[in-house]
């Protein structure tokens, strides 16, 4: 498998990033980044970022998790960030994903994990709390879902499509135009940070097109994802945000199927978007460290 790799000098003096970069070997060569920060022996954090974002997403959450005194681990998916970029856009499926996460949870020996998750986070975790639920201790869900073949809406496939056809996708444009803060022209550039050029994107275009609906092959080990979901008894919260156009109310299908959502406190943050991470970082940084401190 052909790979590129991210000069370094790309990720130097980013606003608010001012984290030690880490590197474990997920197969075929390739490394995996992964932000792992605050006391070893504290409440292990785990951070899922999804389409097209990286680890530079949870930079306002990182600090309030560990000043609470909780491990915080923050890895870039294959494809995004400082990990290593296959080059071409069939590399990437969701089985690969779901191997190259798992394969990173061992390397660092993750166990005991409160599992953030948001976007392709959830897909991607979710599916591994599925598979390995002693593993994991607590999960927050925010903006995310675990599809089982239905019909995407209409905004969905409007991105998808987007994804695939655009000459080239402009990362930074993207993410300011679906946060309702307004960035940087510093922080535009570093979500742009990990594509020098289009070469370095076949995982960004594609994820989208990865979603399992129709007869997509990963619909069936999603059901039965669910299926073990329904058994997942250990804290569950949601953490959507109030202004998301695709994920809105989704939050209800974990409230309703996952026993250990039930008498949580679920919350809905206001004022973010699909990236509440950017627009609300702080807010669910608290609800995070507040969920685990009493649950």
């Amino acid at each position: 498998m052909e790979f590129l790799r991210t000069p370094d000098e790309r990720f130097e003096n980013l606003p608010g990033y001012p984290f030690v970069p880490n590197y474990v070997e997920v197969g075929d060569g390739m490394r995996m980044h992964y932000v792992d920060e605050g006391p070893r022996d504290g409440q292990l954090v785990l951070m899922l970022h999804g389409e097209p974002t990286w680890s530079y997403l949870y930079r306002k959450m990182i600090p309030i998790i560990t000043e609470a005194g909780y491990r915080a681990v923050a890895p870039d998916l294959i494809g995004f960030g400082r990990s290593d970029k296959p080059t071409q856009r069939e590399d990437y499926t969701y089985a690969r994903h779901l191997e190259w996460v798992g394969r990173f949870l061992d390397a660092v020996g993750l166990q005991d994990i409160n599992l953030v998750c948001q976007d392709w986070g959830g897909l991607i975790g979710l599916r591994l709390v599925a598979a390995q639920p002693e593993r994991f201790s607590r999960v927050v869900t925010a903006n995310t879902i675990l599809p089982t073949g239905q019909t995407p809406n209409e905004a969905f496939i409007k991105w998808r499509d987007f994804c695939l056809s655009v000459p080239d996708l402009e990362v930074g444009r993207l993410i300011q135009r679906t946060c309702t803060t307004e960035l940087s022209p510093e922080e535009v550039a570093a979500y742009d940070a990990p594509f020098p050029d289009a070469s370095y994107k076949a995982g960004a275009r594609i994820f989208p097109a990865l979603v399992p609906f129709g007869d997509n092959p990963e619909v069936e080990p999603n059901k039965q994802a669910w299926a073990s979901l329904s058994r997942f008894e250990k804290p569950f919260l949601t953490a959507f945000s109030d202004k998301d156009p695709i994920m809105a109310g989704l939050d209800r299908i974990f409230q309703k199927k996952v026993p250990g959502a039930q008498g949580q406190p679920h919350t809905t943050i206001e004022g973010g978007s699909h990236f509440l991470q950017e627009d609300c970082g702080e807010a669910l940084a608290h609800v995070v460290t507040g969920f685990i401190a009493v649950s």
